[in-house]
């Protein structure tokens, strides 16, 4: 092969412009993300003394992010010769595309856009999505992450959260423990009344007001069905409920109190 031939047929003229072009793209396109990289430091720190919230501020800051990219990106474009016109048609065609093929992923980022805006619930709080119950870690624009009592991160869409009934239990700041206690007919309710509220009046995560609740429930077949109802913080919640049972049936044994066993058939004294 003659590569002196081919050498002869290259115009170098024309070759030498297209050469520099790339160059100084290569070159544009480093700065630009270097120079994007220094300013998201400062708009990052500028948009957090904002106090905006922790829910919108991440978003904010990714948003001019990928906005300054886009616009290093467009430059870049234009060196290389890319006309404006057709690059946003080309990416108006391809972010359409995108979109279509990603429908649920839209509709999570706008629930995204609709949590951030009305926020109906914070980063720390304990809220219950279908039946999934956990303290929220974080507002993201598609999902919305919850940390569980066992420690598990749930990612919930957001588009999901928007559909469903949200409970939030930080709302108030404060939440209600639910407790049962199987009674026998023959046991005294008064008794049975004063001990446990002795109980919860002297456990130091349960709240003084609202003051706890003990009331009958129920009246099943063999037992009594005794509602004991705490009020704690959220993040003591999982504390109290472990905490109330075990000084209640710590009582029934020191005061003597009989309890129907879960079978409903015999009565008996309880072990401490």
């Amino acid at each position: 092969m003659d590569y002196n031939a081919i050498l002869d047929k290259i115009n170098w003229e024309s070759a030498v412009p297209v050469v520099s072009r790339i160059f100084m793209a290569a070159l544009v396109l480093m700065v630009g993300l270097w120079l994007v990289k220094r300013i998201m430091r400062f708009v990052a720190a500028a948009i957090e003394k904002t106090n905006l919230g922790q829910e919108i501020t991440p978003f904010l800051i990714s948003l001019v992010d990928v906005a300054l990219k886009f616009l290093v990106i467009f430059i870049v474009a234009g060196i290389i010769g890319v006309e404006t016109a057709s690059f946003i048609a080309v990416l108006g065609a391809l972010v359409f595309a995108v979109g279509m093929a990603l429908q649920g992923s839209l509709g999570n980022f706008a629930a995204g856009l609709i949590i951030l805006l009305f926020k109906p619930y914070r980063i720390g709080d304990w809220i219950e999505v279908d039946d999934k119950f956990g303290k929220v870690e974080q507002v993201q624009i598609f999902n919305t992450l919850l940390l569980t009592h066992s420690n598990q991160t749930l990612v919930i869409p957001n588009g999901k959260i928007i559909e469903d009934v949200v409970t939030n239990y930080s709302t108030k700041g404060y939440v209600r423990v639910d407790l049962q206690v199987a009674m026998p007919y023959a046991e005294s309710f008064p008794k049975v009344k004063k001990v446990i509220e002795d109980v919860l009046n002297d456990m130091p995560n349960v709240l003084s007001e609202p003051a706890p609740e003990v009331g009958i429930i129920d009246y099943d077949t063999h037992y009594i069905v005794v509602g004991v109802r705490p009020f704690a913080k959220p993040d003591d919640y999982q504390d109290v409920l472990y905490e109330a049972n075990y000084r209640v049936k710590h009582a029934f044994h020191k005061n003597q109190v009989k309890m129907a066993y879960s079978e409903g058939v015999e009565l008996g004294p309880i072990g401490e």
